[in-house]
C-alpha cells in the first residue's frame, strides 16, 4: 500500500481476541473455589453471562469472581496474550500496511488505573507502541457505524452479528472452538470465522483496500428494508 490510498480502519475487540481473560479467570476460579469443573474455557464463558445453561459456577461464585477481579489492582494489565506474539504481529501489519487501529473493551473497573489506561499498558508491554483504546458501552455496530470503520474483529457472535446489521463494516468472528451451526449463521450473514487472530491478521494482510465503499449498497438496502418493516417485524 501507498501512502496515497486509504487506510484500512479496523477495531480489535481485546478479550478472546489479543487478550487471554479466560485463562486468568479460570486460575482466580480455581483458587477461589477449587474447582477444576469451573478452570475450562467453556465454563467461564458462562460465567460471564449468567443465563447460559452450560453455567458451572453458582450465581454466588460468578459474582464472588468478580468482585475479587474488581479488587484486584491493575488486573487487566495482568493477563497473557490468546496467541504468543500476536500483538506484536499486529503492529507490524499495521505500520507495513498503514492501517488504523483502535482497540475496544467492555472490561469492568478495578482497583488501581482506569481500565483503558491498563488496555494501554498491557498492548505497548506487547509490541503496539501507540495503541488507540476505547472503553464501549454500547452496540459495537453503532460504533463501526460512527466511526465508519471497515473491519471489526471479535470473538463474540452476537457483537458481529451488531456490526454486520448496523454498519457497513465487515465483521471478522474469531471462533476458536468451532461450532458448525453458529459459522453457518455467521456466514448467511456475512460475517468471515476465522478460528485464530492469526489467520485473522493473514486474511487482512491480503485486503488491500477498505471494504465500506463495497458492502456499502447491502447495508443501505439492509436499512431501508428494515425501515420499511412493521414494528416487531424482526
Amino acid at each position: 500500500m501507498t501512502g496515497h490510498e486509504p487506510a484500512l480502519r479496523i477495531a480489535f475487540d481485546m478479550d478472546g481476541v489479543l487478550a487471554d481473560m479466560h485463562a486468568a479467570l479460570a486460575l482466580e476460579a480455581e483458587r477461589m473455589f477449587g474447582n477444576h469443573e469451573a478452570a475450562t474455557v467453556e465454563a467461564l464463558e458462562a460465567a460471564l453471562d449468567p443465563g447460559t445453561p452450560r453455567l458451572a459456577l453458582t450465581t454466588q461464585q460468578t459474582e464472588l469472581l468478580w468482585q475479587r477481579v474488581a479488587g484486584t489492582r491493575d488486573f487487566w494489565d495482568g493477563l497473557g496474550e490468546t496467541e504468543q506474539g500476536i500483538v506484536a504481529r499486529l503492529a507490524r501489519l499495521a505500520d507495513d500496511r498503514r492501517w488504523e487501529v483502535i482497540f475496544l473493551t467492555q472490561r469492568p473497573p478495578t482497583r488501581g488505573a482506569t481500565v483503558q489506561k491498563q488496555t494501554q499498558a498491557w498492548l505497548r508491554r506487547h509490541g503496539y507502541e501507540f495503541p488507540s483504546v476505547y472503553t464501549t458501552r454500547g452496540s459495537r455496530g453503532a460504533i463501526a457505524a460512527a466511526l465508519d470503520l471497515d473491519v471489526v474483529v471479535d470473538d463474540r457472535f452476537e457483537g458481529c452479528v451488531d456490526v454486520a446489521d448496523e454498519s457497513n463494516a465487515r465483521a471478522i468472528l474469531i471462533d476458536r472452538q468451532p461450532d458448525e451451526r453458529t459459522s453457518q449463521r455467521a456466514r448467511r450473514m456475512g460475517i468471515t470465522v476465522v478460528p485464530s487472530t492469526g489467520d485473522c491478521l493473514a486474511l487482512l494482510e491480503r485486503t488491500e483496500q477498505p471494504r465500506a465503499a463495497a458492502v456499502g449498497l447491502v447495508g443501505r438496502l439492509r436499512h431501508a428494508l428494515r425501515r420499511k418493516s412493521p414494528a416487531g417485524g424482526r
